[in-house]
């Protein structure tokens, strides 16, 4: 609430702002950005932006919603600052920036925008003042003071020892030939700059932010008489490569070099596109294991699947990246990018050696570890990244690791390290065979599974799916993560060890000797080819305890009346499986009986009618059994319960109301309503 308070102010403000109306043309993200802070700075006075400034440094940046409130760039702290908004300056006594920057020309305007340093440079060159203070119409991308005082100095020694070529053609590249504002820097643009017409590489993120060859735009749309300026926080430099050249050229991507020419994406990267390459250096190759390694070159199809995990949709400048964000590749997977103080990060690593190698068909940021995708490993890989270790150590111990490293088309049931906290089973034939149960014929995809469908397992059983409403079970086992689609197989992370069915419900019952008063009163009751046949039942087994635990007069009476005795087994029979995986905090299970079973589940204890559950998910071919200490008495058979009393209390403050209601008693409309209640809960 205290946020919903504090967010109402802006929200009147944006509805209230005629700039914010449907009527006029869509405001860029960079525009609505500074729309914001301009919002945020109102309190101080016309035309006044919040800006915030990273603790320790110079960066400021106009502030989103999100960013105000987080108070956070790439994690490192900031403070809000007020500042005039770009093209207005303060007038002494007055409050706010009300005053427009004088309009002047381009190479004045340099210097009122804090570009003095470009300002000096443009002196020392012969020809560039007078194009700057004469006619025509130019947009200056104008490095600020900081961003030519960070040249590394052999660079900046280079251009000013030869200020009539070197300095020039470095200072022309920065003007573009007409005036561009920010509604016109859209994202992929490329300008035509007045250096040999080289062109400008321009994107604009959802974010707001706007980079000029990956350099950030700080300050945008200072008119001049004779065009615009922009502030950027970098000095730039011309682009001649793509991305395919730059690879051939770099010594440490000769493994990456290999890999691009196999796996024929050289076209792509030497295309027209607008990609960003986190290109993997000769150290990122060494640090997967051989085997691995081998394994992927040689199969053309994982190796493009590997490297378009490496390659994003657009280009991603670092400067753009303040924040989490999940970007798409081209193999269609999402990773991560983000920031921690100057680092870039990939799904929270910082794995970025070198960013920002500009491209004239993107941007190549160099990173010390292969992303891999799901894609391009074996079963074996899939589960060693998920939390089923202790399971795969199972397989490795039974001799089945070929299955999960081999190109074999299977899915793997793998249960949750969680199930075995208790111990693992002692690896013999019989865990084997059970374990082989656990891999499916053919790679899946839960998101096709159906209910009723059966799986073939390497074991030879054929296995069920059943789909409830929350939960999507193999068998007694659920599924309990997204699953992983590999080069040949699939994972599927279980909740727990999977038991196949080994016979009828009547073959389960008669092969647990917990049961055999039912199994008795089963044949008694005529029922046991309706447990034997095919179907799909949930069996509340009582065990002999539950039978002993009867009065014996109850006990003798029930088991000598074959009629009422079918009667209550019936109750125990719901008429389609439902595993304890798929019970939610209650169902109500139909009985062959006629009436429901109410079945709950609250920290793993199964309940039915309030009755905890003794053992659940003893799977049978045509059911599911549970052990349960009690015989269940169908509710006709139950004794009378609290309800009634509460509705005889009821009864007698109705009768109370009536007698004591003079309206009751003296409307003719009233009364017989009280009296239709009276009548109806005599009943």
């Amino acid at each position: 609430m205290a946020l919903l308070l504090r967010l109402l102010p802006l929200a009147l403000a944006l509805a209230l702002d005629p700039a914010t109306t449907l009527a006029g043309p869509a405001k860029s993200p960079y525009q609505l950005v500074l729309q914001h802070s301009r919002l945020r700075g109102r309190q101080h006075g016309p035309n006044v932006c919040a800006v915030q400034k990273l603790i320790g440094t110079n960066k400021k940046y106009f502030t989103n919603c999100k960013q105000w409130y987080q108070r956070k760039i790439c994690g490192k702290s900031t403070v809000i600052s007020y500042e005039c908004c770009p093209g207005y300056e303060k007038v002494p006594g007055e409050k706010g920036c009300p005053a427009a920057l004088p309009l002047s020309n381009l190479y004045e305007t340099l210097g009122v925008v804090g570009s003095t340093t470009t300002q000096l440079y443009t002196d020392r060159t012969e020809k560039l003042r007078p194009e700057m203070e004469g006619p025509g119409s130019f947009t200056i991308f104008a490095p600020s003071n900081d961003a030519w005082a960070s040249l590394p100095a052999e660079v900046l020694d280079s251009l000013v020892s030869n200020v009539n070529i070197e300095l020039l053609n470095a200072l022309r590249y920065h003007m573009v030939n007409r005036r561009v504002l920010t509604d016109e820097l859209k994202h992929g643009l490329a300008l035509t700059s007045m250096y040999q017409n080289s062109d400008i590489q321009i994107h604009h993120y959802p974010n707001g932010i706007v980079t000029v060859n990956c350099a950030r735009l700080l300050k945008a749309d200072h008119h001049a008489t004779n065009g615009v300026v922009h502030l950027i926080d970098k000095v730039i430099s011309t682009t001649t490569n793509n991305i395919q050249q730059i690879i051939e050229i770099e010594d440490t991507f000769e493994t990456l070099r290999a890999a691009v020419a196999a796996s024929g994406l050289n076209t792509l990267l030497e295309g027209d596109g607008q990609y960003t390459l986190l290109a993997p250096t000769n150290e990122a190759f060494k640090k997967i294991p051989a085997e691995t390694l081998n394994r992927i070159l040689g199969d053309p199809e994982a190796l493009r699947d590997l490297l378009k995990n490496h390659i994003l949709k657009s280009a991603m400048c670092a400067e753009a990246i303040v924040s989490g964000l999940s970007v798409e590749t081209l193999q269609g997977t999402t990773l991560e990018v983000g920031c921690s103080g100057d680092m870039l990060t990939i799904n929270g690593k910082p794995i970025i050696s070198n960013k920002d190698v500009l491209a004239t068909n993107g941007v190549i940021h160099f990173i010390e570890e292969l992303l891999i995708p799901d894609s391009a490993k074996t079963l074996f890989e899939l589960a060693a990244e998920s939390d089923v270790s202790t399971a795969i150590d199972l397989f490795k111990q039974a001799g089945l690791s070929s299955h999960l490293s081999g190109n074999e088309p299977l899915t793997l049931l793998a249960p949750l390290n969680s199930v075995f906290k208790d111990g693992t089973p002692r690896v013999d034939a019989r865990t084997k065979n059970l374990l082989l149960n656990h891999m499916v014929k053919e790679p899946l995809a839960s998101k096709y599974l159906y209910h009723g469908q059966t799986l073939d397992t390497l074991g030879g059983k054929k296995l069920r799916v059943f789909v409830y409403r929350n939960s999507l079970c193999i068998e007694n086992s659920c599924i309990a993560a997204h699953d992983k689609r590999g080069r040949y197989g699939t994972l599927f992370t279980m909740d727990r060890m999977l038991t196949p069915p080994m016979g009828t419900v009547m073959d389960v019952l008669k092969g647990d000797n917990r049961f055999s008063m039912l199994v008795a009163a089963i044949q008694t009751a005529g029922l046991t080819e309706t447990l034997n046949r095919d179907g799909v039942y949930t069996v509340f087994a009582p065990t002999d305890e539950a039978f002993q635990a009867m009065p014996p007069a109850e006990r003798n009476k029930l088991l000598g009346n074959a009629k009422e005795l079918a009667n209550i087994l019936k109750y125990h029979v719901g008429d389609e499986i439902l595993v304890s995986g798929g019970i939610g905090a209650l169902v109500r299970l139909k009985s062959l009986q006629g009436d429901k079973l109410e079945i709950s589940s609250k920290n793993n204890v199964v309940c039915v009618n309030k009755e905890p559950v003794a053992e659940a998910d003893i799977m049978a071919t045509n059911g599911v059994v549970y052990a349960i200490s009690s015989v269940l008495q169908p509710p006709a058979n139950r004794p009378q319960e609290r309800g009634d009393e509460l509705a005889d209390s009821a009864l007698e403050i109705f009768r109370q109301a009536a007698a004591f209601s003079r309206a009751a008693q003296s409307s003719v409309k009233l009364a017989p309503v009280y009296q239709r209640l009276l009548e109806r809960m005599k009943h």
